[in-house]
């Protein structure tokens, strides 16, 4: 490969939250002797960016001068081809797009835009932890429509389910995951087509968190909410960013893609009243060094080391681990783990399940909050060799051994 992503790079000390939990948070306990930490829970890769995202920031920072500045058009470009590029969208221009900050933060303006405090927002479960903390934390009654796992089990929706709740709870604004977090699905265009005709039939603004949709697995192809009619264009809010595909997550800095003027301009009304969705000068530098041709170049390499990862990591739960079952992710680099044939078999709980693992030094991460019962999510975004010494490490001190 091009690009570097076998080494092991120390983080410690350098404000990284997913090496430095240990110890500092009461979910984490540091490991015992002889066991270091291995990141695998918040979303957050363990590889050194992509070089033009390093080069470009590096360039702008030998001016000495970071006043206030005014968008470059060269972002707005930036953001055009990727999306021309990699996901054939066409007829997008300078001003469909707007920054936000961070891809919860437009979530809540496009909320507050359509919809008031007291509202029911239809979500499926599982759910993404931020969408549960945000939306529930600005006031909205969060209406769950549960993922079902097929006989093959892969998650698939339920229109019915979807549109007897949009009905009972007189829902107008739907959240909407593609790809979806925390299971990895990738959805079809028939998929699409029919969630998007519940949306459509009960009137819904739909807010389509789409910041995975680069980080797709093993061959599949992510198709945007918006492309799939003029419909779905006309009503919906995407939301994206390079955070999880360079992990830039640290510089701050989404961006909405919105072709309905309507929706824009409410949108728009409600994210620049509060003064703080503004852009970072370096963010600015960091998209435009992410979205360089290079940078497309960078994520195919990527995805082919996390599909390697996801594809090591199945086979060898479904080899190793009796009583675990999960769904093969599709996109992202999360796994999905449920537990509850394992705690029935054994009697234990999830909970003394993720302590064993922490004790080995396995940061995996509860799974409940994201509404999965008995569940424990993993991030595989990191290098193959420390990948396998996880698996080792579950195989000989936990899955096989006596948990207390």
């Amino acid at each position: 490969m091009k690009y570097d992503f076998t080494t092991i790079i120390n983080r410690q000390g350098k404000d990284a939250m997913a090496v430095d939990a240990p110890g500092k948070f009461p979910s984490f306990p540091l490991p015992e002797d002889g066991f270091d930490f291995i990141p695998m829970w918040v979303a957050d890769m363990n590889f050194a960016t992509a070089p033009t995202v390093q080069s470009s920031i590096a360039e702008r920072l030998t001016h000495p001068l970071y006043g206030y500045f005014i968008t470059r058009d060269e972002y707005y470009q930036s953001i055009i081809n990727w999306h021309e590029t990699r996901h054939q969208v066409t007829g997008l221009r300078k001003e469909c797009i707007g920054y936000e900050n961070g891809v919860l933060g437009g979530l809540l303006s496009a909320l507050n835009a359509f919809a008031s405090p007291g509202d029911s927002v239809l979500v499926h479960s599982p759910t993404y932890i931020g969408f549960t903390g945000s939306i529930g934390g600005a006031g909205y009654k969060i209406v769950h429509s549960e993922l079902k796992r097929d006989e093959e089990g892969i998650w698939r929706m339920d229109y019915k389910d979807m549109d007897e709740k949009i009905k009972k709870h007189k829902i107008h604004v739907a959240v909407f995951c593609n790809p979806h977090n925390p299971t990895g699905r990738v959805w079809t265009l028939e998929e699409l087509e029919k969630a998007m005709k519940v949306y459509q039939d009960n009137d819904c603004v739909v807010i389509s968190d789409e910041i995975w949709s680069d980080i797709i697995l093993n061959g599949n192809h992510h198709i945007p909410l918006q492309s799939i009619s003029e419909d779905a264009r006309k009503r919906t809010i995407a939301l994206y960013a390079p955070s999880k595909t360079f992990n830039l997550a640290g510089l701050i800095g989404s961006y909405h893609i919105i072709f309905d003027s309507y929706l824009r301009d409410r949108v728009r009304a409600c994210s620049s009243k509060s003064h703080y969705n503004s852009m970072n000068v370096l963010s600015m530098y960091a998209l435009m060094g992410a979205y360089k041709p290079e940078g497309m170049e960078w994520v195919d390499e990527l995805c082919e080391v996390l599909s390697n990862n996801v594809n090591y990591a199945y086979n060898f739960i479904n080899t190793h681990f009796e009583g675990i079952s999960l769904s093969k992710p599709q996109g992202t680099y999360m796994l999905f783990l449920d537990c509850t044939d394992w705690c029935e078999k054994t009697g234990k709980t999830v909970d003394k399940l993720l302590k064993a693992g922490y004790r080995v030094g396995v940061g995996w991460q509860d799974g409940r909050p994201f509404h999965g019962k008995n569940a424990i999510r993993m991030n595989l975004a990191l290098p193959f060799s420390k990948v396998q010494e996880a698996f080792d490490r579950l195989e000989r001190y936990v899955f096989n051994s006596v948990i207390e």
